[in-house]
């Protein structure tokens, strides 16, 4: 935090050339009461702002008593540093390369792949256990069954036939676009993964119905499924920003339906051409 008669105070982390002049970046800037829209970098800091430094150990300490900033916590912050960059990227390609060549399934590669990195203590064993979601994999493990049963009682079938009476008359690029809307419109109530399991049987369906390929429209649900911007609580990158980048429920459409827009446009006319419908 910012002492009151700090040197930092009315300074700019441009002005100062934080990292020129004492090797020291500054990540974030958080202050009581205002949202901060400029660059970080052309933030005029005050007293009282929390501020978060990135620096090395011998340098922080003496940084902050030099410009009168109070120390509330110490965390291991990796970013712009070279960690074992080499090895993760090699593990990365190989399970790649051995799933593009076809020798071996994608689950056993890239189970393969995170073993790897815990064989080569690429990522410390308790920091696996740390990341390991326990709701998540509930949800999961749920809505596996769920998406069985709507496929086994005819339910996929039930759901295509009604988008397909939806669909009556649409070309083919809207009928695509119908699904990929759909897969947007549940993937905020569940999950990505969640969304594409029980929508993939739906679309296969819908697919078969109008008489198309269900390859594009497997797609369309795996983009939808992943492209989640209108809401925070659809996927959990968008919820672990919200509370650290002060952000509201009325900031995710406002960027987010845009974009959503600009992946339909870009979306559609892709996939049939990757994966033509007949």
């Amino acid at each position: 935090m910012i002492g009151s008669g700090s040197p930092l105070e009315g300074m700019t982390a441009q002005r100062l050339a934080l990292f020129n002049n004492h090797n020291i970046n500054l990540l974030a800037v958080s202050r009581q009461g205002e949202r901060l829209k400029q660059r970080l970098g052309s933030i005029r800091l005050r007293a009282g702002d929390i501020v978060v430094l990135q620096g090395a150990r011998r340098e922080l300490p003496s940084f902050l008593q030099d410009f009168g900033c109070l120390p509330l916590a110490q965390r291991e912050i990796l970013l712009g540093t070279i960690r074992k960059a080499t090895l993760p990227l090699l593990v990365l390609a190989a399970a790649m390369g051995s799933t593009a060549l076809g020798l071996v399934p994608i689950p056993i590669a890239f189970f393969a792949a995170a073993l790897a990195m815990v064989i080569f203590r690429i990522i410390p064993l308790r920091d696996v256990y740390r990341s390991v979601d326990g709701p998540i994999l509930v949800m999961l493990a749920a809505l596996i069954p769920v998406s069985d049963s709507l496929r086994t009682t005819g339910g996929t079938d039930v759901i295509a036939s009604w988008l397909g009476t939806v669909a009556t008359g649409l070309p083919p690029a809207g009928a695509l676009t119908l699904i990929l809307l759909a897969a947007m419109a549940v993937t905020p109530f569940l999950n990505n993964a969640a969304t594409v399991l029980v929508m993939a049987p739906i679309a296969a369906s819908f697919a078969t119905a109008l008489g198309y390929r269900p390859e594009a429209f497997l797609m369309a649900v795996a983009i939808g499924a992943g492209c989640d911007f209108l809401t925070p609580i659809g996927h959990q990158c968008n919820t672990l920003v919200m509370g650290p980048g002060g952000y509201r429920f009325s900031d995710y459409p406002r960027l987010g339906l845009p974009l959503s827009i600009v992946i339909i446009i870009v979306s559609i006319p892709t996939l049939m051409l990757v994966w033509p419908l007949r």
